[in-house]
């Protein structure tokens, strides 16, 4: 890939001391909220996504690739590691090159009229294990290979872009997911009072929305 040409800016940040700046530090419960695999809180989130969206980076560049099918078509197999069928598509394969050449992924998931998002990095490789593929056959289809995720990370997203992008309008949140204060509970080890949790974030949201 040609690099760009350099373009003056005298307001460019180049470091992370000039980041800083610009920044308040994070809430320690930010920090607190990342964990290291799927607890049942999350294993419920991905049940109810029906879209997620899988970054990865090859030596290309890097793309992010829209994944989406029946709620919990993502599935995981253990706390550690979650299974992504592929698809039919345009077999452009960006999604699959990079894994091949470069294996750390990104997966954003995403439920409709959820406002929060889970955020899930790790590693990932590909199979064509018959058996797996069979286990995703879908309207007598079978993938043609199998993306295994093998999680290093999972943290939940505030809702914020999806309140400020009125992403999905009027739409009911679903009963099945789970709450914001739920999540956050589930991966701070119970730092926060889910409840209470819950009655307040609202206001804070708005409050905090710019």
């Amino acid at each position: 890939m040609d690099a760009l040409p350099p373009i003056a800016d005298p307001f460019a940040i180049t470091t992370l001391e000039q980041l800083a700046e610009h920044y308040d530090p994070p809430r320690e419960l930010v920090l607190k909220k990342v964990i290291p695999r799927l607890e049942p809180k999350a294993m419920a989130f991905i049940a109810a996504s029906p879209f997620a969206v899988l970054a990865t980076v090859g030596p290309e560049g890097c793309h992010a690739t829209p994944r989406g099918d029946a709620p919990g078509f993502i599935v995981p197999l253990d706390d550690r590691t979650l299974a992504l069928p592929d698809r039919r598509g345009n077999n452009r394969l960006d999604a699959l090159r990079d894994i091949i050449a470069n294996p750390a992924v990104a997966l954003l998931f995403l439920v409709p009229g959820a406002g929060e998002a889970l955020r899930v990095n790790g590693t990932a490789r590909i199979t064509a294990d018959p058996a797996l593929r069979e286990r995703f056959t879908e309207q007598g289809k079978v993938p043609a290979t199998v993306v295994l995720v093998t999680v290093r990370e999972a943290y939940m997203q505030c809702a914020k872009a999806v309140m400020r992008s009125k992403l999905w309008g009027e739409r009911a949140r679903p009963a099945a997911v789970p709450s914001m204060g739920e999540l956050i509970a589930a991966h701070t080890g119970g730092a926060v009072d889910p409840a209470s949790y819950d009655v307040e974030a609202p206001q804070r949201l708005l409050d905090t929305m710019y």
